[in-house]
């Protein structure tokens, strides 16, 4: 029987399927000049990729179900003048995957239609791009497998001919990174909105948000007909004012599952955060995982 979880957000080594904390983000992303991209890794990982600013980045430790094993994910993500550059890393549990196995398992859930892929190498390493048959929603995907690790880069909104989705794609290089900056779960930067006003994270607030009621988003009738599985994983900000605000997907599913789990956000009660006696807006990560 279908059932939906969340959870207390956890950090790369937990040890639990289902995660959710509470992070959000309407920080902008000042834009930047492809000139002007700088090369970002992940510490302990081996690759690295030029993106126009700090990437947000999740990670966590879920429920693998043809293995039964747990693998650790990290997701990173980033924009730039309309288009979204999302980095998608997947622990390779052994026996591990093939490339083929891995992009038949993510294209299972993926609301992208893909078109029938290329081949690539990056460096040594094999790949396949796909790009979207829909043209009102341009996307580009690539994906690479290791013997330790399963990748999937995606460039969404912009088509493959555009300059700076060329030089995202260009700069993915794997092996033990050089010059790069190293990504840690968080928003992103800048945290500051539009108004000017600061976001700040739990580790510097004085009092975290206090949760009143959480609501499940439940299931479509699609979704429960499909048998859709798999995460979303949400941005926002729970504002000083007692509302969830500019919540941004970071990892979705098809069927009407990232539509519900939207919503349900929306209607999150809480206590805000505090700094130094004064109610102030703290982003946190939701997590609704949705299994069999």
């Amino acid at each position: 029987m279908k059932r939906i979880l969340l959870t207390a957000c956890a950090l790369l080594l937990m040890t639990t399927a289902i995660t959710g904390q509470i992070l959000e983000r309407d920080a902008r992303n000042v834009p930047a000049s492809p000139l002007t991209w700088q090369s970002y890794t992940v510490k302990g990982e081996e690759f690295s990729v030029a993106l126009p600013t700090v990437p947000a980045m999740t990670s966590s430790a879920t429920l693998y179900p043809r293995l039964q094993k747990f693998r650790v994910e990290r997701h990173l993500q980033t924009s730039l003048d309309g288009v979204v550059y999302s980095i998608d890393v997947f622990e390779n549990i052994q026996p591990g995957q093939s490339l083929e196995d891995f992009i038949a398992e993510q294209n299972v859930n993926s609301d992208y239609d893909l078109a029938t892929g290329r081949d690539l190498i990056a460096g040594a390493i094999r790949g396949k791009e796909y790009l979207s048959r829909d043209k009102s929603r341009p996307a580009t995907v690539q994906f690479f497998t290791t013997e330790r690790r399963l990748y999937r880069f995606t460039a969404t909104g912009s088509d493959a001919a555009n300059a700076p989705v060329k030089q995202f794609f260009s700069s993915i290089k794997f092996g033990k990174p050089k010059k790069a900056t190293e990504v840690v779960d968080g928003p992103g930067m800048p945290l500051v909105l539009d108004t000017g006003e600061r976001i700040y994270k739990g580790s510097e607030v004085t009092t975290k948000v206090r949760l009143i009621s959480k609501p499940e988003p439940g299931f479509t009738e699609e979704a429960l007909s499909r048998r859709t599985s798999g995460r979303v994983i949400l941005w926002a900000i729970f504002s000083k004012t007692g509302e969830v605000t500019g919540i941004q997907v970071v990892a979705g599913l098809p069927n009407g599952l990232t539509e519900l789990c939207v919503n349900a956000a929306r209607r999150i009660k809480f206590v805000p955060a505090t700094k130094d006696g004064q109610p102030v807006s703290m982003w946190m990560t939701l997590e609704y995982n949705f299994m069999s």
